[in-house]
């Protein structure tokens, strides 16, 4: 008689918490003998601030940590496997390039307290991608501080206010199209206006006579983004701005979605008075995870005056910074903005050029559009209108599809945003993505519709392949599990 014995699974198929992996007595460290007098801590420090153990605390050797964060990392998708089709969040492949030079050592050490003599290298980086992002928009003036998006759009905001206090009223409102970001009426609700939200039509853009019609004395500016969160360009943005600017309000937009315009389009040659850009999305910061990001402002002239302080300047001695701007909106960042980030942008811009900027967009623009035409005969669009970096379909099992796909390796793309289509699938693939990997994800979705009509159940409880099965997302919600605790 043959017994089968149960096996537990190599860690590498099941890994453990670093807390199971503990065990009393190890060490990952080794330290060499003490060649100066010891001190004792609680002398050194006092009895309040020492401790003689932390509870819990993990006991692990050195080939333990090794494996297991290896182990882990085998586990994850990255941008370095293959492709990331989430709509709206531009995950594309970063020039390696850009990172070595973010990491050359006067750069990297560079210290924000240091004077400013000793950084003029650094005040001159900031200067030229100040210039270039200004030139690559068709702005007047930039700030770099700006943290991330959102942090750019409340900034933003900040000027409208500020800009329109000076003019003797900062009126009450701010018009958001439903095809905006998300972020926006957060942005909005926090620099103190309220919030009024404008239909798209049926193409999929700014409903322009709703507009022309909601805009009176009350509205100070509208944030329209563009492209927009369909993917569809406002062909009449210019016409939107004549009719803000009719009725003294300000026109700000939403440039997260700048790699689709940037050196064919500039927003401030057709009315737009102010705008952020995403760096980290367009300009090469590998995106995700929370960080990092930087998101500038740029703006015209005319509002110039309210940017974030301080302001670089050059002077007969050298770059310093000019804090004698009593119009300015104050700091919105305790230093100048995330440098690494910022050199990042700026080396990505010039290796590229005028012509090699256009390329990528063009090539971004090209690559949507080919999956649009691949999947429009098993998907339904959800709008007609022309697409630019991004095109969304739209499908009732749009969880389930996702889901399906990691079957098939690839990364889902985003899923039931923008929240005006239902059962969105919103697909950007990016201007670094080859053919055949568009082919390949093309093909998984069309294999994909195919099953939803002959095995229907296949995709409906998917994932198969992944260590961890469908998890039951209603539970996950009601009860989460917010603390690990020790058996």
């Amino acid at each position: 008689m043959t017994v089968i014995r149960k096996v537990r699974p190599h860690p590498s198929q099941n890994e453990a918490l670093l807390f199971e992996l503990s065990s009393p007595g190890k060490s990952g460290y080794q330290l060499p003998k003490l060649d100066v007098p010891a001190v004792d801590p609680v002398e050194a420090l006092g009895s309040a601030n020492v401790r003689q153990e932390i509870p819990d605390f993990v006991e692990v050797s050195e080939v333990d940590v090794i494996r297991h964060f290896t182990r882990l990392s085998t586990w994850n998708y990255a941008i370095d496997l293959g492709l990331y089709p989430l709509g709206s969040c531009t995950m594309k492949y970063n020039p390696r390039v850009n990172e070595a030079v973010a990491r050359t050592e006067g750069l990297t050490w560079i210290h924000p307290y240091q004077p400013d003599q000793s950084a003029q290298g650094a005040f001159a980086i900031l200067d030229a991608l100040e210039r270039a992002l200004a030139e690559i928009t068709g702005m007047d003036a930039v700030t770099l501080q700006p943290a991330a998006g959102a942090h750019g759009e409340l900034t933003g905001i900040l000027m409208v206010r500020a800009a329109l206090e000076a003019r003797g009223n900062p009126r009450k409102k701010v018009l958001i199209p439903d095809s905006a970001h998300g972020t926006n009426p957060a942005s909005v609700r926090m620099a103190g206006y309220e919030v009024l939200n404008v239909a798209s039509n049926e193409r999929g853009m700014l409903d322009v006579e709703t507009l022309a019609r909601t805009v009176d004395e009350s509205v100070a500016a509208i944030m329209i983004t563009n492209p927009n969160t369909l993917g569809v360009f406002e062909a009449r943005i210019a016409e939107v701005a004549r009719i803000m600017h009719a009725r003294g309000a300000l026109v700000y937009m939403d440039g997260a979605n700048m790699n689709a315009l940037a050196g064919i389009s500039r927003p401030g040659d057709y009315g737009v008075d102010l705008m952020h850009l995403n760096l980290h999305k367009t300009f090469s910061t590998p995106h995700g995870g929370g960080g990092p990001g930087s998101g500038p402002v740029a703006v015209k002239q005319p509002l110039e005056p309210f940017l974030p302080l301080p302001r670089i300047q050059r002077t007969p001695s050298g770059w310093s910074w000019n804090y004698d701007r009593p119009q300015s909106v104050g700091r919105v960042r305790a230093f100048y903005g995330n440098f690494g980030v910022l050199v990042r942008a700026l080396a990505y811009i010039m290796a590229h050029g005028g012509d090699g900027l256009k390329r990528a967009t063009l090539d971004a623009l090209l690559n949507a559009n080919y999956l649009r035409k691949l999947l429009e005969p098993h998907y339904e669009i959800a709008y007609h209108a022309p697409s630019m970096h991004e095109c969304v379909f739209r499908h009732e099992a749009t969880g389930a599809i996702a889901k399906r796909l990691i079957d098939y390796g690839f990364h889902p793309y985003t899923v039931s945003f923008p929240l005006i289509v239902h059962g969105a699938m919103m697909i950007e693939p990016t201007e670094t993505e080859s053919k055949q990997e568009l082919d390949g994800f093309a093909e998984a979705l069309i294999a994909i519709a195919r099953e939803l009509k002959e095995t229907p159940e296949l995709v409906l409880t998917a994932p198969h392949t992944t260590r961890t099965a469908k998890v039951d997302e209603v539970a996950a919600a009601r009860k989460p599990v917010l603390k690990w605790r020790r058996p």
